[in-house]
């Protein structure tokens, strides 16, 4: 099976078990888009702006000595984005609906991310 099939496969996985889950993209941290799970937006857009994200996050989470980055997350007027380091290579931004219960977006966003570099270290 393909990388981007598996990949996809986990993020609906994702969206069943969190129902505030509205989708999800998995890029390079160049920016490519490997899978997308996103009803409408920009994907290719999404996609350059979650790497950028991260790479900022990384850096900030050293230069603050909080140790190694976890998660990043944004919470606006209209839901959530939460952007996971998916080993090395692959950034997983979640996007969620307002009200969404955080501490199981956090947790079925790692899980996620866990499986996803692991498909990853597999190819």
């Amino acid at each position: 099976m393909e990388l981007r099939d598996e990949v996809l496969r986990e993020m609906v996985l994702l969206r069943e078990r969190t129902p505030d889950v509205s989708g999800s993209i998995a890029c390079s941290v160049d920016g490519l888009t490997i899978a997308s799970d996103l009803t409408g937006g920009n994907v290719e857009q999404t996609a350059a702006l979650s790497a950028a994200l991260l790479a900022l996050s990384k850096r900030m989470a050293v230069i603050a000595g909080k140790g190694a980055l976890e998660e990043t997350l944004i919470s606006g007027t209209a839901g959530f984005a939460a952007f996971y380091a998916a080993g090395p290579t692959i950034v997983l931004t979640v996007l969620a609906d307002p009200g969404t219960n955080l501490g199981l977006l956090r947790l079925e966003g790692r899980k996620t991310a866990a499986s996803v570099a692991a498909i990853a270290s597999r190819k």
